[in-house]
């Protein structure tokens, strides 16, 4: 009978093991169609954030671990991105800092081998963990390797069920590493082909509305908009002096918080913008690059690439680009395109500054020949036709006709005052500043013509625009605008005409209508400020009833 059992207990036992082998043969099947499943998923996407968040959230699934995280190594061999799996919005809030790369985790970045630990506290290199961080104990560390190059490394913690990572775990994060690899090297070259697609489209779209003759804030908005497109920056400006050209301020943003950024200034002297400007040469960094830029440390921003606006001595402004805080720095890649991009818009700007000059001179030249025809033509032939009329006037026997030959002769002197101002108008030049005296008197009496009802007459004499420096001018125009204005008001006129001329060294304002006349009581603080005008500059006013009724204006002052 004994004989008999231990046949049977020993075939139970076999079938027993047979069973495990078996058990053991098909969880290896799952965990090995797992991975083929979780490269494919890997590799499924062409954005480069979205797939390295993929590698780890597959990873932890892969081992049955609680937290997992890719950190990015960045060229001087810390990290420069920490994408974190497993912890809840509040534990990632609870935590001071993201690693820095010390510890266990600057160990893989030393030396990129795989580490599997049972105990994370028991190692030598254990570094701790900062304020805030949930506790960890087991640890399985593996380098993802973009060819030859170190990209960053997996770190999974916590093993579900209370065990530890095994061999086969190892063996499973290796293979799942080496198909993340050829995932961020896909997802980096489409990156680049997309961005390098989108600057050919840019530069082309800058150039020719640059050299079609638009407006250059309007190309450097859109200069802002490419770039920020092209690098895929959160926020990108663009930094030109300001009016004392000590410092720099913000002209052009776009982006993310652009309305608090929009106010920031730079000082040549201190910052790393200023310098960017004054060598004209690029700075990138995986974090904020200005100490002055707290209101982007506190709005979360972190790399920042700051390049110049043009070459040398060239260098027109500054382009700063930033990201949010745990995005990716910029690539050399980044770096090269936005350089050639920026390049480019520079020489753009140049150019057609230099072809707006040639029109411009082109145009001075026009008004030039136009002011010497009308001087050398036209007023002779006006102003002898004016001297035959006035010896012809001798000649006539009836005051009728000696009567319309002086008329005439009046209107030919008044045209010929008329060309003379047109002459003047032409040869002067525009300033850079703004419009010259005459545009802004032109302008001035025609707004007045919707309150009036009719257009005021308007005569100027003499070198107007050359002979009035800029502070008898702003006088100039705060009288007329005055006078006009109490026309309007209070003389009920349906004639009005406006004289300005600059003869010897005074200059003479006059404004005269055939309105009711000075009423004779009212508020006088408007005209008590002309003759204060008047007499600050050692000037006079006057206002007087002419004897054909109205009111006439004289305002007098020396040049």
């Amino acid at each position: 009978m004994q004989r008999a059992l231990m046949p049977q207990m020993r075939l139970d036992e076999l079938l027993a093991e047979l069973q495990v082998r078996l058990n053991a043969v098909l969880a290896t099947r799952d965990r090995v169609h797992a991975l083929l499943e979780a490269v494919v998923l890997v590799g499924s996407d062409l954005d480069l954030e979205t797939v390295l968040r993929r590698i780890v959230e597959t990873a932890t699934k892969l081992v049955d671990a609680s937290y997992g995280a890719l950190g990015v190594v960045g060229h001087e061999q810390t990290l420069i991105q920490f994408i974190p799996v497993g912890l809840t919005e509040e534990e990632i809030a609870g935590i001071e800092h993201w690693p820095h790369g010390l510890g266990l985790l600057g160990l893989l970045i030393k030396d990129a081998r795989p580490l599997r630990l049972g105990r994370i506290c028991d190692h030598p290199e254990s570094y701790g963990f900062p304020p805030g961080h949930p506790p960890m104990r087991t640890f399985l560390g593996v380098p993802v390797r973009v060819r030859d190059e170190v990209f960053g490394n997996l770190y999974l913690t916590e093993k579900r069920g209370g065990g530890e990572f095994d061999e086969e775990d190892e063996a499973i994060v290796i293979a799942l590493a080496a198909a993340a690899g050829v995932a961020v090297e896909n997802a980096r070259l489409y990156e680049e082909t997309r961005r390098r697609e989108t600057w050919l489209q840019a530069s082309s779209e800058v150039t020719t509305s640059l050299l079609s003759g638009a407006d250059p804030r309007e190309v450097l908005t859109m200069l802002a908009t490419r770039a920020r497109q092209m690098s895929d920056a959160d926020l990108v400006k663009i930094l030109l002096p300001d009016e004392s050209g000590r410092s720099l301020a913000v002209q052009y943003v776009d982006g993310e918080h652009a309305e608090q950024v929009a106010d920031i200034t730079f000082d040549l002297e201190a910052t790393p913008a200023g310098q960017v400007f004054t060598e004209g040469r690029t700075q990138a960094s995986g974090g904020l690059l200005d100490d002055v830029n707290s209101p982007l440390r506190d709005l979360g921003f972190g790399p920042e690439l700051l390049m110049p606006l043009g070459v040398g001595k060239a260098v027109r402004g500054v382009v700063a680009l930033a990201k949010r805080s745990g995005r990716l720095p910029f690539s050399a890649a980044d770096l090269r395109m936005l350089e050639a991009f920026a390049g480019q818009a520079a020489i753009a700007l140049e150019l057609a500054e230099a072809r707006r000059d040639a029109e411009r001179l082109s145009l001075l030249e026009d008004r030039d020949r136009i002011a010497k025809d009308l001087h050398d033509v036209v007023i002779q032939r006006l102003f002898a036709i004016a001297m035959t009329l006035m010896s012809t006037v001798r000649l006539v026997d009836r005051p009728e006709g000696a009567g319309r030959l002086q008329h005439a002769i009046d209107e030919l002197d008044e045209t010929i005052r008329q060309i003379r101002s047109t002459i003047f108008a032409l040869q002067s030049a525009h300033e850079a500043g703004g419009p010259t005296l005459r545009a802004r008197i032109v302008e001035l009496v025609e707004a007045a013509r919707g309150h009036l009802g009719f257009m005021p007459g308007l005569r100027m004499e003499g070198q107007v625009d050359h002979r009035v420096p800029e502070p008898v001018a702003e006088h100039v125009l705060a009288v007329l605008r005055e006078a006009l204005s109490n026309v309007v008001r209070h003389a009920r006129a349906s004639r009005a005409d406006v004289s300005v001329e600059v003869a010897g060294d005074q200059l003479t304002l006059t404004v005269r209508d055939n309105g009711v006349g000075m009423p004779a009581e009212g508020r006088r603080s408007g005209l008590r400020n002309l003759e204060e005008r008047a007499v600050g500059l050692g000037g006079s006013f006057e206002l007087t009833t002419p004897g054909g009724g109205g009111t006439l204006l004289s305002w007098k002052v020396p040049l």
